[in-house]
């Protein structure tokens, strides 16, 4: 086999290759050979014809098709073994150029992995978001706690209010005829929550246990069942229950209760420590995307519509996934939002390109940079996967397989980037 090479515009390279005569023919014999089963020819068993027989009546062609699938891959591959330095992101387009039974040339045109020229990746100055953290931040996350840590006493004095959890029977109709999904017995509903359309909640404000009444209400205009949508409905309701939520005394004795802290000043002091490293963690997330951004602003590069092909593909299955594990699939997804395969890509299509984007630039920083990943870097990673999950770190590598130690090879070399960036960058 022999082949020449042409460099064409847009990283694209186009290869002209001619197949060894003996090779092409023996592609042609193991063509026959896988076929010959299927054809019959008069005065032969079928399956027993000669080669040239078959050749003779079918047409001289008639094994081009499987051996040019033989030999075709093979050929391929042993250029790109011999050009190590080209990266193809595509599948190549295949045009036979000149065939017969003892020649074979053809050219494969491919899309390569795009040349990266980098603009300033150092040297740039960042500034990072100073954290801070309120008295009123402290105060919510205490109250969501103490909102979690209470309990629900029943009223027996007076009448259902805002806030109280009900226990109702109630029983909808439109124009006097029940509607499927109107009727319900024992229903807990927390007065203020929103659960019901406009209207409902507001009706079974100050009636008392026993106490039923008719609550006019009107669906609203965009209702998810269209035939009860901007109707007149009157539901029946009938209170059987109410309760009223207590709050615990914010003390140390709640302290104690939510925490591992003894006094209520300590357990101050910690939310205040969590969101604080929350807030943290966020700013230093938010100026890794800064730095990123500007160093793949900064860098020149044409990504090939094929990547962003490859990626909105990637994209779509990962969201197919998380649909799955959610108990849907996707194709009722499409009925439920009435939307298309191609409309989902659609919405892909820039995120993709930027992600293939950010990856190229960065792999060609890591390049430029001298980057390699140690089995040090590798230890931290699996470490603080092992704290993560607070297992130990032996335990986290056997339940590694190949897949996961690439993961971790990727994760570590992100880290060392991130780090090369930030040491080479003025951060403020």
């Amino acid at each position: 086999m022999s082949y020449t090479k042409e460099m064409l515009e847009n990283d694209r390279v186009k290869f002209t290759i001619d197949v060894d005569s003996q090779q092409w023919k023996d592609a042609l014999n193991e063509a026959y050979l896988k076929n010959k089963s299927k054809y019959n020819i008069d005065g032969f068993r079928k399956g027993h014809a000669p080669r040239a027989f078959i050749e003779r009546y079918y047409g001289a062609s008639v094994f081009y098709e499987d051996a040019l699938d033989i030999v075709l891959p093979k050929t391929y591959d042993a250029v790109l073994d011999e050009e190590k330095e080209l990266f193809p992101v595509d599948r190549p387009e295949v045009s036979i150029t000149a065939i017969s039974d003892g020649t074979l040339q053809y050219t494969a045109e491919v899309q390569l992995k795009p040349t990266v020229t980098l603009g300033d990746y150092t040297g740039i100055e960042f500034t990072k978001d100073k954290v801070k953290v309120s008295k009123e931040e402290v105060n919510e996350e205490i109250n969501r706690a103490r909102e979690n840590a209470g309990w629900w006493e029943q009223v027996t004095d007076r009448p259902a209010a805002m806030g109280d959890k009900v226990k109702i029977d109630y029983a909808g109709s439109v124009d006097g005829v029940a509607f499927e999904g109107g009727k319900a017995d024992d229903y807990d509903l927390t007065l203020g929550s929103g659960a019901f359309i406009p209207g409902f909640e507001e009706g079974v404000v100050g009636m008392n246990v026993g106490e039923s009444k008719a609550v006019d209400v009107t669906f609203p205009e965009k209702y998810h069942a269209e035939e009860l949508a901007g109707k007149k409905a009157v539901f029946v309701v009938t209170v059987k229950d109410i309760t009223v939520k207590k709050l615990p005394e914010l003390d140390d004795e709640f302290a104690k209760d939510v925490s591992s802290f003894d006094t209520l000043k300590e357990y101050e002091a910690d939310v205040k420590k969590q969101i604080k490293a929350r807030k943290e963690d966020a700013a230093e997330a938010a100026l890794e995307r800064k730095i990123i951004d500007k160093v793949v602003e900064n860098a020149k590069v044409n990504v090939p519509q094929c990547m962003i092909d490859e990626e909105v593909e990637e994209m779509v299955q990962e969201f197919a996934y998380r649909l799955m594990y959610q108990g849907l699939n996707i194709e009722n997804y499409y009925r439920y939002t009435n939307q298309t395969e191609e409309q989902l890509k659609a919405t892909y299509k820039e995120p993709a390109e930027r992600t293939v984007k950010n990856r190229l630039v960065l792999e060609q920083v890591v390049k430029a940079a001298g980057l390699e990943v140690t089995a040090e870097d590798e230890e931290a990673v699996y470490a603080d996967i092992a704290a993560k999950e607070n297992k130990p770190v032996e335990e986290i590598k056997k339940d590694f397989n190949e897949h996961y130690a690439s993961y971790v090879k990727n994760e570590a070399l992100n880290k060392k980037l991130m780090a090369y960036l930030k040491a080479n960058n003025t951060i403020k």
